[in-house]
């Protein structure tokens, strides 16, 4: 079977490097990695249906027996959560929890924030965004921005990429403050984004359903947040109002069960992206870092 290696990031608070713990990962495994469960992706896992099923189950009340060994299993710090773990009335309750404010900081607005709980690849120039999770893949912007003009604007910006794992906190939020426009939907199907998949295929970035927003800012340009469906997230909720002004680390809204990821990308010269991500993207390895954390620094024009 390939793609058996384990998946290794680096936690920014640790300092060290640390071995994913990846839910389903046998099953994931098989479906991405053998010829019998390509069968079964493209029969039945990629399809809508199978992660509307797996997500109506994961919204049972039944569901919610999960959530005690799901905490335990994936060292979950329930001191972080809003709520109390009593009140959530399915497993999908508690995979859309929301945390206390003071779990997430947001950093100086010199900087500009990280939008997700993920595990963070950073490009300073987009186009230079290839060997991702292996030799020769790379970014297809106008695929993935589903219209060739935006792409053209953006291929020399900054790209991040921030890949969620089922056992993160699954709600996303705005890199910068700013004014969004309302979400534009570009269909597709539903396959893991999770990196045995993406080793074999980054394409599902831009071929899964996603939902692209557009946020206007005062001082860095526009900026393109879109998020990624995946096996499993039957819905994408958007929970910002369009129009309506958003200061930077505000919610823009959540992912139902299942590994996500958001992508966001830069206008040319307007931010300067953290060292250590950088670094370690160029080592081909993932940053782990919380939402509202530095993802770089804004680049302020010269006087005229």
């Amino acid at each position: 079977m390939k793609n058996t290696s384990p998946v290794v990031f680096f936690n920014r608070y640790t300092q060290r490097e640390q071995e994913e713990k990846i839910l389903g990962e046998r099953s994931l495994r098989w479906v991405y990695g053998t010829c019998t469960g390509q069968l079964a992706l493209h029969a039945l896992v990629k399809r809508r249906i199978f992660s509307q099923l797996l997500g109506k189950w994961q919204s049972s009340p039944g569901s919610a027996k999960r959530i005690p060994d799901f905490i335990r299993d994936y060292d979950i710090d329930v001191q972080e959560i809003l709520r109390p773990l009593d009140a959530f009335s399915s497993f999908n309750d508690f995979f859309i929890r929301e945390l206390k404010p003071e779990a997430r900081p947001v950093c100086s607005e010199t900087c500009v924030a990280l939008p997700a709980d993920a595990r963070h690849r950073g490009w300073q120039n987009a186009a230079e965004a290839r060997d991702v999770y292996v030799k020769g893949q790379r970014f297809d912007l106008p695929a993935l921005l589903g219209n060739r003009d935006l792409a053209t604007r953006f291929e020399h910006g900054s790209l991040l990429l921030s890949r969620l794992c089922p056992v993160d906190y699954h709600r996303f939020h705005f890199p910068a403050s700013g004014t969004p426009e309302a979400a534009v939907r570009l269909p597709g199907p539903l396959a893991s984004v999770a990196p045995c998949s993406l080793r074999r295929r980054l394409s599902w970035l831009w071929t899964n359903q996603r939902e692209l927003t557009l946020l206007h800012t005062p001082d860095i340009g526009d900026v393109v947040i879109v998020a990624v469906g995946a096996t499993g997230v039957g819905s994408i909720h958007q929970t910002y109002t369009p129009g309506r002004q958003v200061r930077m680390g505000e919610q823009q809204g959540y992912f139902c069960f299942g590994g996500s990821t958001v992508i966001c990308l830069f206008e040319p010269g307007r931010i300067r992206l953290a060292a250590d991500l950088l670094e370690l993207t160029q080592r081909g390895m993932e940053l782990y870092a919380h939402v509202g954390d530095i993802l770089g620094e804004r680049v302020m024009p010269r006087d005229s």
